[in-house]
């Protein structure tokens, strides 16, 4: 069947870029002539029929803006079966043919599952700042979030220099240490803690001996939210009481790491995704994530974007070894 009716949505937790994306998947719909429905807040919207038709100017200046002007949300429903059949009534009401998926792994999950129970034809474009979606180098919103957790880590640095302080900097990495490695490389801290690759609190103070030995000033410490050793705040009370040589301060940067206008490199991959999407889904694409490797796009089943672990690059954590002495 051609795609005459194309629905986009965003789904999962926010991430810079998201409306850039938006932007292209309307635009690159209306290119080649199709009509292009907004679903608000995610499946809970689909479910509920918050669908309006949209043109060039809806998405008007919304490039450089953070958040996603379809809005988000998380929806239990349309996990059930009900919930997914009221979603799929809503597109029929609408005519709606096909979707480009905005989101996440609970995202895709959600869009493979409903894909296999009615066949509506999907593209996902990857956008989350976690970095955790096998199938792309870099999701939407990575880059904007480790450009914001860097710039936080060159500010803490100077206060830490000024007054021999050893500084916990907690970021967002429930599942990954994406966030955490690529921003302690770039921010020059001394250890980074992630789920990946535990470290002990003992390996932790042997680094910062070694650094107080090396007369460091001061130190900083990056830890993904989910390091099984502990958030900031529990790190910071283990190595208190048994490594005193710095003053001990914890920063934690929450969803200050999800907003704020993208980087120029999260446009131009939102641009090129939702575009991709669009002509996947006119060239009869089906069930697929849309991503950047290197400089090919490459399709992935979306059955596979959460299924597959994607590691970090091991080649990073061997690099930071190197810079931290």
């Amino acid at each position: 069947m051609p795609v005459k009716k194309i629905g986009v949505f965003t789904s999962g937790g926010d991430s810079p870029g998201m409306n850039a994306a938006i932007r292209a998947v309307v635009r690159c719909a209306i290119y080649y002539e199709k009509e292009i429905y907004g679903i608000y807040r995610g499946y809970q919207g689909m479910i509920e029929g918050e669908i309006e038709a949209m043109n060039v100017r809806t998405v008007s200046n919304i490039i450089h803006r953070g958040g996603t002007i379809l809005k988000s949300a998380r929806s239990q429903e349309f996990m059930t079966s009900e919930g997914m059949q009221k979603a799929y009534e809503q597109l029929q009401i609408h005519g709606i043919d096909s979707l480009v998926a905005i989101g996440g792994d609970g995202t895709f999950r959600g869009a493979h599952e409903f894909y296999n129970l009615y066949g509506i034809p999907t593209i996902g474009i990857p956008g989350t700042i976690d970095n955790d979606i096998a199938g792309c180098d870099y999701t939407l919103g990575f880059d904007s979030a480790i450009n914001t957790v860097v710039k936080a880590i060159d500010n803490i640095r100077d206060t830490a220099n000024s007054h021999n302080r050893l500084f916990f900097i907690e970021v967002m990495g429930r599942d990954t240490g994406y966030i955490a490695v690529h921003s302690a490389l770039a921010g020059g801290a001394e250890a980074y803690m992630i789920p990946e690759k535990a470290m002990s609190v003992e390996g932790l103070i042997e680094i910062l001996e070694a650094g107080a030995q090396n007369k460091k000033s001061s130190s900083l410490v990056v830890v993904s939210e989910g390091n099984p050793s502990g958030g900031a705040y529990e790190l910071a009370q283990k190595v208190k009481e048994k490594f005193s040589y710095y003053d001990t301060k914890v920063t934690v940067l929450g969803h200050i790491q999800r907003g704020g206008s993208p980087t120029v490199f999260d446009r131009i991959l939102a641009s090129q995704l939702g575009v991709a999407a669009v002509e996947a889904l006119l060239e009869g694409l089906k069930e697929l994530m849309v991503g950047r490797q290197g400089q090919r796009l490459v399709y992935t089943p979306l059955g596979e974007t959460s299924s597959v672990e994607k590691g970090i690059e091991t080649d990073l954590l061997r690099i930071n070894k190197i810079l931290s002495i």
